[in-house]
C-alpha cells in the first residue's frame, strides 16, 4: 500500500487526494489530507467572500471527496515547523505533496504603508471569513477607503466595505465582523488601478455585482476611461480578450449613463491610471489619504508618469496587488518567484528531482488561475508520482502516521471534529437568528472539535 500525504485541504489538495485514490494505475493508495487549521477547505472556507454563496457551495463537492475512505483529514497538525519538518514527513510518508498556497500579500514600497490603517487585502478579507488568526478591524471612524489594485479581491473587499448588513446577516459571516460592519462610517469606497480597464484583472461578473448593490452608486470618470486606446477605438477594443471587452461595456455604461445621486447613499468610485506614491499621516499616525501620480499607456502595453499628483482621502487603506508564497521550513524555494522550485510537480532540490516530495497549487504555479485551474495542476503532479511509485512503495514505513503524530504531542482533528465544528456553528448561527455562523477563534474552534 503506498501511503501519501497530501498537506493542505484546499481545493489543491483535494483535487490531488481525489486523483490519487480514483487512479488505477497503482491501486490500494492511501491519503492523508494535512492541515493546519481544524477545519479543511483552505480559500474556498476562509477567502471567498461570505456573500457569493455559489462559489462557496464547492465545498460540497470538496467534502464528498474527504468523506472518501481511503481519505482521511487531519486538521490542526501543522507542517514544516515544530515536529513534523519535511523530512519527518518523509520518514511517516511513501510521499508527500505540498499544497500550502500562497499566504503573504505584495507590498506597495512607498512611504507611510506602515501607518495605522493600511492593512492587506488579504487581512480584511481573512477577519470578515472567521479565520483564527486574522485580526480586527475597528471601522467606526473611518469615512473613506481606497482599495489598491484592480483584480477580484479587490472587488471583494470594496463590495464587502459597500454593502448593507441586511444583506450580510444571511452569511455565515462572524458575529464580530458583522457588528463592526454596522457600525461602519464607511461613506466612499475609492477602488483605485494604476493601469487602464483593459488591463484589469477582475471578471465582468464580479465587475457588475457591484453595480447591483442596494443605496450605492458607482461612479466612474469618462476622462479616465478616455486614456484607455480601447475605449473609443472599435478596432482595439475588437482585439481585446472577451471580459476586457465586457469589463469596457460595463465601465462605459457607469461612466456615460445619468449622474448618481441621493441622499444617504454609499458610493464606490472607480478609479483609472493612478499610481499610488505615498500613503498620507496625520499627526496621530494614522493614515488620512494617499498621494497618486496620473499615469497614461506608454504605447508598449504599460503607463508612465505624468507628474500630475491627486490626493484622495482615506482613513482606511487596503492593497490588493497580488500574493507570494511562504517558505515552509525544510523545503527549497526561490523567493523571486515565491514558490518551490519543481519539475512537473516534483520538488527540486540542488538541482535534481527529490523523489518523494511534490508540490501543486499556488506554491507550484504562483497566484494565479482560478480555483478550476488546480485540477490539472494537481493531475500533472499525480502523475509525476504514480511515475516514481515503484520507487516510492520500495521504501519502508512505519505503521499508522497518526499515532507518530500523538506520540509528537499534536492533538489532530480528524472528520467527526470538523463535523462537531459544524454542528457548533449551526448552533451558534441560531442562538443569533441567523444560518450557520463561522466561530472565529481557535479556543472556540478547538472547544468545538473537542480539543479543549
Amino acid at each position: 500500500m503506498l501511503r501519501v500525504a497530501v498537506v493542505g485541504s484546499g481545493p489543491s489538495g483535494v483535487y490531488a487526494a481525489q486523483t490519487l485514490v480514483e487512479q488505477r494505475e497503482v491501486p490500494g493508495v492511501r491519503v492523508d489530507v494535512l492541515d493546519r487549521l481544524p477545519a479543511p477547505y483552505g480559500l474556498v472556507r476562509y477567502g471567498v467572500a461570505p456573500d457569493h454563496e455559489k462559489i462557496k457551495s464547492l465545498t460540497g463537492n470538496l467534502r464528498s471527496v474527504l468523506e472518501d475512505e481511503r481519505i482521511r483529514f487531519l486538521g490542526n497538525v501543522e507542517v514544516g515547523a515544530g515536529p513534523l519538518s519535511p523530512a519527518r514527513m518523509l520518514e511517516l510518508y511513501h510521499a508527500v505533496v505540498y499544497c500550502v498556497g500562497a499566504a503573504r500579500d505584495r507590498m506597495l514600497g512607498i512611504p507611510g504603508e506602515e501607518l495605522d490603517g493600511v492593512h492587506s487585502a488579504t487581512a480584511f478579507v481573512s477577519w470578515y471569513s472567521g479565520h483564527p488568526d486574522a485580526g480586527s478591524f475597528d471601522l467606526g471612524g473611518v469615512r473613506s477607503a481606497v482599495v489598491v489594485g484592480a483584480g477580484n479581491v479587490a472587488v471583494d473587499v470594496t463590495r464587502i466595505l459597500a454593502r448593507g448588513v441586511p444583506e450580510l446577516e444571511p452569511t455565515d459571516m462572524p458575529q464580530p465582523a458583522l457588528g463592526a460592519l454596522a457600525a461602519s462610517g464607511v461613506r466612499e469606497v475609492s477602488m483605485v488601478a494604476r493601469r487602464g480597464p483593459s488591463q484589469a484583472k477582475f471578471t465582468t461578473k464580479e465587475l457588475r455585482e457591484l453595480g447591483t448593490l442596494p443605496g450605492v452608486a458607482i461612479r466612474v470618470d469618462p476622462a479616465e476611461l478616455a486614456l484607455d486606446p480601447a475605449y473609443a477605438d472599435p478596432a482595439a477594443a475588437a482585439a481585446l480578450p472577451a471580459v476586457a471587452r465586457r469589463n469596457l461595456e460595463a465601465l462605459r455604461g457607469w461612466a456615460e449613463g445619468p449622474e448618481p445621486g441621493g441622499d444617504g447613499q454609499r458610493g464606490i468610485a472607480l478609479r483609472f491610471y493612478l499610481r499610488p506614491v505615498e500613503v498620507l499621516g496625520g499627526p496621530d499616525g494614522r493614515v488620512r489619504g494617499m498621494r497618486f501620480e496620473r499615469t497614461a499607456p506608454d504605447g508598449r502595453g504599460g503607463v508612465t508618469g505624468t507628474g500630475a499628483y491627486e490626493d484622495v482621502e482615506a482613513q482606511l487603506v487596503l492593497r490588493s496587488v497580488g500574493y507570494l508564497g511562504v517558505p515552509l521550513p525544510g523545503l527549497p524555494f526561490d523567493p523571486a518567484t515565491g514558490t518551490v522550485p519543481h519539475a512537473a510537480g516534483r520538488v527540486v532540490r540542488a538541482g535534481r528531482a527529490s523523489v518523494g516530495e511534490y508540490v501543486a497549487g499556488w506554491i507550484k504555479r504562483g497566484p494565479t488561475g482560478v480555483i478550476g485551474t488546480n485540477r490539472p495542476c494537481a493531475k500533472e503532479t499525480v502523475s509525476s508520482l504514480l511515475q516514481d511509485a515503484g520507487a516510492l512503495a520500495r521504501r519502508e514505513r512505519p505503521g499508522d502516521p497518526l499515532d507518530a503524530l500523538r506520540a509528537a504531542g499534536l492533538r489532530p482533528v480528524e472528520w467527526p471534529g470538523w463535523l462537531s465544528i459544524e454542528a457548533a456553528e449551526a448552533e451558534l448561527g441560531r442562538s443569533l437568528g441567523r444560518r450557520s455562523v463561522k466561530i472565529p477563534d481557535w479556543a472556540g474552534l478547538h472547544a468545538a472539535a473537542g480539543l479543549a
